[in-house]
């Protein structure tokens, strides 16, 4: 499909929920301390700018950098944010006019506005009625991005093929010795990951030895400390091409080990293949965190975090894979989402295993190929 025609038809879908729910103009906004990759996902532009779509079908973009928009944009109208003394109430009021939305018409802002700033936006707009709503067409945006369309899929595929590369490449330095820190680990994934042509990484990575694989996420997020050493050490860390993030975590269990770590690799490695079976079209979520927690529940222990989220455009978005009465996703074909069931214990430290999966109309296909690995 051309680019084009991507955004174009992404676009088109918004318009028809639009019209049907009597909103003349969506404002989406991509700005530093309120950052939505929507913008990207409607537009093809990078970072930082406003979006406006109008339900006469028109697309605005109000970038900060206007060259990058001519170069990476893909909608009707830039219009300069200096326009408008890079102000962003005074934009929206500006193209509102501009494209002339109809007084007394609806005009939704992000959800997560803060109060004073849509006061301001009440203010400034008083021919508009002004919405600023938990459950508007943003939860329309975020169904929409839960579910990956072709060329979407060929982007995390680009990503989860690098990410493979990477952990290929590490647990050949870690057996070889070239590594020894979390630091050198770090580094590797970085260097590695903009040599492939990504982006960078999709986060901060996590790496952490034996003394602080018990954290979920450690903190620091890696240290010059040994990596791998004795014991349980913790690998997290994702990759992101063209916008698209990948998520992986990798377990390097170095023996000898205690009973009791034995124990935690065996509970996840378990755990990751029953719940890899209810990761299908149809099977509600949380069936498969109730699945793990059960299997961790008879062994006496618990996990302390969802079992799995979506990838995209962010690094952490819908679906949800967790145990909560208020979960109500259900698997369906293109969706992409983590699978990380992990232990943690103070003494013994953690053990996590995850992948990114896609779900098929057949069941899903693991797009990357992290393992638990063992060394010596």
């Amino acid at each position: 499909m051309d680019e084009i025609d991507v955004y174009l038809r992404r676009r088109s879908e918004i318009y028809t929920w639009m019209a049907r729910n009597s909103i003349a103009m969506v404002v989406l906004e991509d700005t530093e301390g309120r950052r939505d990759p929507a913008v990207r996902y409607f537009s093809g532009h990078p970072s930082d700018a406003l979006l406006i779509l109008t339900i006469t079908g028109h697309c605005v973009l109000c970038p900060w950098d206007e060259n990058l928009a001519y170069q990476k944009a893909q909608v009707d109208v830039v219009v300069p944010y200096t326009d408008f003394g890079r102000h962003p109430v005074a934009a929206i009021k500006g193209i509102a006019e501009q494209v002339g939305a109809p007084h007394r018409s609806r005009i939704e802002i992000p959800a997560v506005t803060p109060y004073p700033v849509f006061l301001r936006y009440v203010e400034a707009l008083p021919e508009y009625d002004v919405l600023c709503r938990e459950t508007g067409v943003h939860t329309e945006i975020a169904r929409m991005r839960s579910i990956k369309d072709e060329t979407e899929i060929a982007l995390l595929e680009k990503a989860c093929a690098i990410t493979n590369d990477i952990m290929d490449r590490i647990e050949d330095q870690v057996r070889s010795g070239k590594i020894a820190t979390e630091l050198d680990v770090a580094l590797l994934i970085e260097k590695e990951a903009r040599k492939a042509g990504a982006e960078g990484t999709s986060f901060e990575t996590l790496a952490a030895g034996p003394s602080r694989s018990w954290g979920i996420h450690a903190f620091p997020a890696y240290t010059s400390g040994a990596f791998p050493a004795q014991g349980l050490s913790i690998l997290d860390f994702g990759i992101k091409f063209e916008g698209y993030s990948s998520d992986v975590t990798m377990t390097f269990a170095s023996g000898p080990l205690t009973t009791a770590q034995e124990k935690q690799i065996t509970l996840v490695e378990k755990a990751y293949k029953a719940a890899l079976e209810i990761y299908k079209p149809g099977n509600f979520t949380r069936d498969a965190s109730l699945k793990v927690d059960e299997i961790f529940r008879k062994a006496k222990k618990t996990m302390p975090h969802g079992l799995g989220h979506g990838i995209g455009l962010e690094p952490h978005e819908g679906p949800a894979v967790r145990n909560r009465e208020d979960n109500d996703w259900v698997f369906e074909p293109g969706m992409a989402v983590t699978l990380e069931p992990g232990l943690y214990d103070p003494k013994h430290g953690g053990c996590r295993l995850e992948n990114s999966i896609l779900i098929t109309e057949q069941g899903n296909r693991p797009l990357t190929r992290s393992r638990i690995v063992r060394l010596g």
